[in-house]
C-alpha cells in the first residue's frame, strides 16, 4: 500500500509526494462472501457484462454455451442470453442470434436492452456492434439507430438519457468520431456537440477507448485506454471530459501513465477498468502491466480525487499487488471490488512473490475507499474439491464486477470462485453480507488518561484536554510486557512482547471498557513481518497509525485497516516543525491534539491536522506542557492512551 498524500516513504517502497486529500473511513456495507447457488453457468469464453431489467438478468460475453446446473445438458447460446434473478432460470423466450462477441450491456430507456460488442448482424439482420433488443423476446428495436461502423464498442455508460460509447471506432452513425461518442438512449440519435477524439495509440498501435464511467451527478466523463491525445491534448491513457454542458477536455493529466510497464508490445496499455466513487468526488483505476512502478502504476488500484486539476496528477492512494494483474472494478455502498489474477494487495515490497505487509487475496477483494487497505473479505477464485470435468478453478481475468439490485455479479473466464463450481459467472448476494462501521479513538475533549507504572499496572489519571487530576493505581494483570498502545472503540491494541514470534513482538488486541485490560489476542497474522517493539508512542484516526520509533525523529503513519486489523506495508513522514520526535515516549490523540510523553517525564500538548500537508501538520509553537514528571509519575512509558471510561 502507497498513499501519495504526504511526502516521503521508507523501506525501499516509492518516494510519495503530496496531495489535499486525506481521506476518512465511511459506513459500508459488504456483500456476502458466499456465491449465491441458483445461478447458470457457461461453458467457455469469458463473461463480460451484465444488466438487469425488471427481475432478469442479462449476460453477455464471448461464451457460446450454457447449463442451468452442474449437471444439466450443455444448450449452445452464445455471446448473449437471460435469467431470472430470483429463481436462476435461464429464459427460453430471449434468445436473440448475434455473430461476435458481447462487451458491454445497459438497460435502456422505456424498458429497453442496448448491447455492444464486436458483431456484425443481429437476428440476422446487419447491426454493427451496437444495438437495441427487446428485453423479454430478443427482437431488434428497428427504431434505435445507433450504429459504430466497424471496429468494436467496448463500453458503454448511461447517464440521463445520454449513452456514451466507447471502443475501437472511427464513425458512429456515419459521423466521424474517434473512440468516443454520445448518443440519445432513447433514440440511438448521435449528438453533434459531442467531439471528443481519442487518438494516437502507444507504441505505435492503433488507439481505443476501452472504459468510461460517468460522476453519479452527470457532469464528469472518466476515460482509459490505448490513447495518447483527447481532442489533440496530451492525455496518456487517462483523462477527463466535462460533460455537464458542451464537452470539455479537462485540465487533468497523469505522468504516471506515460511510461510502459514490463512488456509494452503485451501491455500496450495498462488501465483496465474506472469506476467513480458513490458521491463523484472520486474515482479509482485498477491497471495490469507486471513490473514498471514506481514510474508507473503497473499492476495496481488507485485512487483519483475527480476536482484535482493540472498535470502531474498523483493518486490520493496506491495498493500495489506485487505485479499481479487488476482487470475490472466495482465501487458500491462504500466498497470498492476488484477483480483479476491478483494474489496479494498491500504488497509493494516484492515482486510476483509476498512480501512484507502482503495479505492473501486471490482474484476478487474488497478495499476500503478511504485508504485502499482490504477488509476482512476474501472469497478468493478457487474451486470446490469436486469442480465438474472439462472444468478450470483458476484463470487469467475476472472482465467484470457489477452491483445489481440484489448483489455483486461476477464474470470470469473460469469456473471456480468461492470454493464452489461456478461457470464463467455468478453473484455475490447482499442478503447475508454485513455493515462495516468506522471506528476511531474516542472524540470527547475530557477523560482518562493511562500509563504504565509497572508490567501488569497503570495508572488513571483524569484529563480535561488541558489538565490532569489525581492518578490512581490500577492492576491489570492482562497487561504485560507491552509498549506502544492506542484506543480505537471498545478496544486497545498494544504492542506485546511474546517469545518466539517472528520479530519478538505482535500487535495485540485487547477489549476495553475502563475496567479490567481483557485477555490479548494477535491483531493479525498478516502483521508478523513487523516489529511493534520499535514504537515509542502510537495513535489511531481514520484510518491510519500515527506513531514515533526508536532511532528517528519524525512523525510516521501506516494505514492499519480495523477490519481486519491489516497493517499497512508502506510507512509515511509527516511533516513538521519545532518538534522533537526522538524523545516521544506514549502518545494519544485527544480532541485535535497530540498529547504525548517523553524521556524526561513530562507531559506534553500539541496541535494535529493531518490535513494540512505538505505543510507542516505539527508545529512546535502550538505545544505546552501539561505536567511535569513527580516521583510519583513519570510519562516516560510508550504505553501511554486516551479513554473516556
Amino acid at each position: 500500500m502507497v498513499a501519495l498524500a504526504i511526502i516521503a516513504a521508507a523501506l525501499g517502497v516509492p518516494t510519495t509526494a503530496s496531495a489535499a486529500v486525506v481521506p476518512a473511513p465511511t459506513t459500508a456495507t459488504l456483500v456476502s462472501a458466499n456465491p449465491a447457488d441458483a445461478t447458470p453457468h457457461a461453458r467457455d469464453g469469458e463473461t463480460r457484462a451484465f444488466a438487469q431489467v425488471g427481475n432478469t438478468v442479462f449476460v453477455g460475453g464471448s461464451f457460446t454455451q450454457l447449463r442451468q446446473t452442474a449437471s444439466s445438458a450443455w444448450i449452445t447460446q452464445r455471446y448473449l442470453f437471460a435469467y431470472d434473478r430470483t429463481t436462476g432460470t435461464m429464459s427460453t423466450t430471449f434468445l436473440p442470434v448475434l455473430d461476435g462477441a458481447v462487451n458491454t450491456l445497459i438497460a435502456g430507456p422505456g424498458g429497453t436492452l442496448i448491447v455492444g460488442g464486436a458483431f456484425k448482424n443481429v437476428n440476422g439482420v446487419s447491426r454493427k456492434n451496437l444495438v437495441a433488443l427487446n428485453p423479454s423476446t430478443g427482437a431488434i428495436i428497428d427504431s434505435w439507430v445507433g450504429r459504430s461502423d466497424g471496429g468494436t464498442v467496448r463500453d458503454l455508460a448511461l447517464s440521463g438519457n445520454w449513452l456514451y460509447v466507447a471502443g475501437a471506432f472511427n464513425w458512429l452513425n456515419g459521423t466521424a468520431h474517434v473512440g468516443l461518442g454520445r448518443l440519445n438512449a432513447t433514440t440511438g440519435a448521435i449528438d453533434p456537440s459531442f467531439s471528443i477524439d481519442a487518438t494516437v495509440g502507444r507504441h505505435s498501435t492503433t488507439s481505443y477507448v476501452w472504459t468510461i464511467d460517468v460522476a453519479p451527478d452527470g457532469n464528469t466523463l472518466v476515460v482509459g485506454g490505448n490513447f495518447t491525445l483527447v481532442n489533440d491534448l496530451p492525455r496518456n491513457q487517462m483523462a477527463l471530459v466535462d460533460v455537464s454542458g458542451t464537452p470539455t477536455v479537462l485540465d487533468w493529466s497523469s505522468d504516471k501513465f506515460v511510461a510502459p510497464c514490463a512488456s509494452p508490445a503485451t501491455f500496450v496499455h495498462y488501465v483496465q477498468d474506472v469506476k467513480f466513487g458513490g458521491d463523484g468526488s472520486w474515482f479509482v483505476v485498477g491497471t495490469n502491466g507486471g513490473a514498471g512502478w514506481p514510474s508507473a502504476y503497473c499492476d495496481a488500484l488507485v485512487r483519483f480525487e475527480t476536482a484535482a486539476r493540472g498535470s502531474g496528477q498523483l493518486a490520493t492512494w496506491v495498493d500495489f499487488t506485487g505485479n499481479d494483474t487488476i482487470t475490472s472494478v466495482e465501487v458500491a455502498d462504500n466498497v470498492i471490488y476488484l477483480g483479476g489474477h491478483f494474489r496479494w494487495l498491500n504488497n509493494p515490497n516484492a515482486s510476483d512473490k509476498a512480501g512484507n505487509g502482503a495479505i492473501d487475496r486471490l482474484g476478487i477483494a474488497a478495499v476500503t475507499p478511504a485508504t485502499g487497505m482490504p477488509v476482512n473479505w476474501n472469497p478468493r477464485r478457487s474451486g470446490s474439491a469436486s469442480m465438474p470435468a472439462g472444468t478450470t478453478a483458476w484463470g487469467s481475468s475476472v472482465p467484470v464486477l457489477w452491483r445489481g439490485s440484489d448483489g455483486l455479479y461476477f464474470g470470469h473466464n473460469s469456473d471456480g470462485m468461492g470454493d464452489e463450481y461456478h461457470g464463467r459467472l455468478g453473484m455475490f448476494p447482499l442478503a447475508g453480507g454485513r455493515t462495516i462501521a468506522p471506528k476511531n479513538p474516542p472524540s470527547a475533549t475530557s477523560g482518562n488518561l493511562y500509563v504504565s507504572t509497572a508490567s501488569g499496572t497503570v495508572a488513571k489519571v483524569p484529563f480535561d484536554g488541558t489538565a490532569l487530576g489525581t492518578a490512581t493505581t490500577v492492576s491489570q494483570p492482562a497487561y504485560t510486557a507491552a509498549g506502544a498502545t492506542w484506543r480505537v472503540d471498545d478496544r486497545i491494541y498494544w504492542s506485546h512482547t511474546v517469545a518466539g514470534t517472528p520479530t519478538g513482538s505482535r500487535i495485540d488486541v485487547s477489549l476495553f471498557n475502563g475496567g479490567a485490560i481483557g485477555s490479548p489476542w494477535e491483531a493479525s497474522g498478516y502483521n508478523d513481518w513487523y516489529n511493534p517493539a520499535l514504537l515509542t508512542g502510537a495513535f489511531f484516526l481514520d484510518g491510519r497509525l500515527y506513531y514515533t520509533r526508536t532511532g528517528a525523529n519524525s512523525l510516521f503513519y501506516r494505514y492499519f485497516e480495523i477490519d481486519g486489523n491489516y497493517l499497512g506495508a508502506t510507512e509515511f513522514t509527516l511533516p513538521s516543525t519545532g518538534q522533537n520526535w526522538s524523545g516521544v515516549r506514549g502518545m494519544a490523540w485527544v480532541n485535535g491534539r497530540i498529547v504525548y510523553g517523553a524521556t524526561d517525564g513530562n507531559l506534553r500538548s500539541v496541535a494535529f491536522d493531518p490535513t494540512a500537508a505538505p505543510a507542516a501538520v505539527v508545529s512546535g509553537a502550538t505545544g505546552f506542557v501539561v505536567s511535569t514528571a513527580t516521583p510519583e509519575l513519570s510519562w516516560s512509558t510508550p504505553s501511554t492512551f486516551f479513554s473516556v471510561e
